[in-house]
């Protein structure tokens, strides 16, 4: 059994994930992180968010130089765990509740061999607007070198990661009965017709990331079938290879057609990365961003992308225990060259 001391990360990602945690339920998984590490002897402290969520940092007796972060909320629908053919299952098993779980254990490693300038930060809200890092940011430690953040990547560096920028799309019309079209003006006609020239536009492309996509995740409109629309709208989340302004910029050209509220803009990252472990680019995005008075950034993680948000997230046990000793060599590598 891989242990980190007597922590057995299998089980404590177990007792993680059967706490539902989905995002804006992340009280009891805050308050039981900080019980348990406040018992292993970590100085925590919960960071208010909003409606009893919170964030858990917890440090150990020096002033930290490598801090390790995820997030405790997960997608809904929670699910409980189960463990079967080498799989963990679970809401959270790999995005990013066994992440946590491993972050947990390599400082527990970490400090049984001495090391003593490591502090862990586990955030609220980061599948939906990452309120949890945007409150955490300014209260970074002094002195902090390295954010070694964690979502799902085969437990390879992360070298990049893409944006999002996330926008509404607004039409008015005007309502009309559906015999008389000609006295109304119809909304989703207008909508639609923004849409046909969105999909026409040459977005921006970058040689690591990739070429800019977008997906259309909502559509509203409308009050009855046999009335001519008098409002409609959409939403766009677009991947991002680099700032948002580009994107920002081609939009206008639909600002005849509807008007545009800009809703969510986090940036593509480049990340650091440190040889002799594999590296890959991913096409989502983090708290990283957000976290820039953290430290230098890196990202890594047990689990796949493909897996998480579905029916069936799992993550591979010993992928999983892996990732402990992989958080473990990164950090002693990182500390090498923090100075004290």
């Amino acid at each position: 059994m891989n242990l980190a001391g007597d922590l057995d990360v299998v089980s404590f990602a177990r007792g993680l994930i059967d706490i539902d945690s989905t995002t804006g339920r992340e009280g009891e998984a805050g308050a039981w992180l900080a019980r348990f590490l406040h018992g292993r002897g970590y100085t925590v402290q919960e960071q208010p968010v909003a409606d009893g969520r919170v964030n858990v940092y917890a440090r150990v007796d020096e002033a930290p130089r490598l801090v390790f972060s995820t997030h405790i909320d997960c997608v809904p629908p929670f699910f409980p765990s189960r463990e079967e053919r080498g799989l963990l299952f679970g809401r959270g098993a790999c995005d990013a509740k066994g992440i946590l779980a491993a972050q947990v254990a390599a400082a527990e490693r970490l400090r049984e061999g001495g090391e003593r300038r490591i502090a862990l930060l586990f955030v609220a809200g980061e599948e939906r607007g990452s309120d949890g890092a945007r409150t955490a940011n300014p209260l970074a430690p002094a002195g902090v070198r390295y954010l070694v953040n964690g979502e799902p990547t085969d437990n390879r560096l992360g070298a990049a990661t893409r944006g999002v920028l996330r926008v509404r799309l607004h039409a008015d019309g005007r309502a009309a009965h559906s015999a008389f079209p000609e006295l109304g003006e119809s909304a989703i006609d207008k909508l639609l017709d923004a849409l046909m020239v969105v999909r026409g536009l040459e977005l921006p492309a970058d040689p690591l990331l990739g070429r800019t996509h977008y997906t259309v995740g909502l559509i509203e409109g409308g009050v009855a079938p046999n009335v001519v629309s008098p409002r409609a709208s959409a939403e766009l989340l677009f991947r991002l290879v680099g700032e948002a302004a580009p994107v920002r910029a081609a939009l206008r050209v639909v600002e005849g057609l509807v008007s545009v509220e800009h809703v969510l803009d986090i940036p593509a990252v480049r990340l650091h990365t440190v040889p002799g472990f594999e590296t890959a680019v991913f096409p989502y995005t983090t708290d990283v961003p957000l976290l820039d008075r953290w430290g230098t950034p890196l990202l890594a993680g047990p689990g796949s992308v493909h897996v998480a948000h579905t029916d069936e997230e799992h993550v591979v046990v010993d992928e999983l225990r892996a990732a402990v000793g992989v958080y473990e060599r990164l950090a002693l590598l990182l500390l090498s060259s923090a100075g004290s």
